[in-house]
């Protein structure tokens, strides 16, 4: 099994950034595939970021450019850099992690881009 813990979300202004941090309760060595996805009220579910064992990172196309995903294999933690956020960004940011072909949520937190 892998546990999932997100932090680092919050209220930002526009323009402004973030970093979210996915600590992993196991080494990310052993996970095919970590990502990002958020959820906006009243939508779906969606990828923002993902990247797994031997490929190149990809993106959701309203984020590339602004995101950035990228791990610490020391600490088993799995982060996302948002910068220029846009009000459109907010949402709940939910990490996902592919394990022995299981997949584990995180719990969630929050990103609500607002003047």
């Amino acid at each position: 099994q892998v546990q999932l813990v997100e932090s680092g979300g919050g209220l930002v202004q526009p323009g402004g950034s973030l970093r979210l941090s996915c600590a992993a309760s196991r080494s990310i060595f052993s996970i095919n595939s970590m990502g990002w996805y958020r959820q906006a009220p009243g939508k779906q579910r969606e990828l923002v970021a993902r990247m797994s064992s031997g490929d190149s990172p990809n993106y959701a196309d309203s984020v590339k450019g602004r995101f950035t995903i990228s791990r610490d294999n020391a600490e088993n933690t799995v982060y996302l850099q948002m910068n220029s956020l846009k009000p459109e960004d907010t949402a709940v940011y939910y990490c996902k992690a592919v394990y022995r072909s299981r997949q584990y949520w995180g719990q969630g937190t929050q990103v609500t881009v607002s003047s």
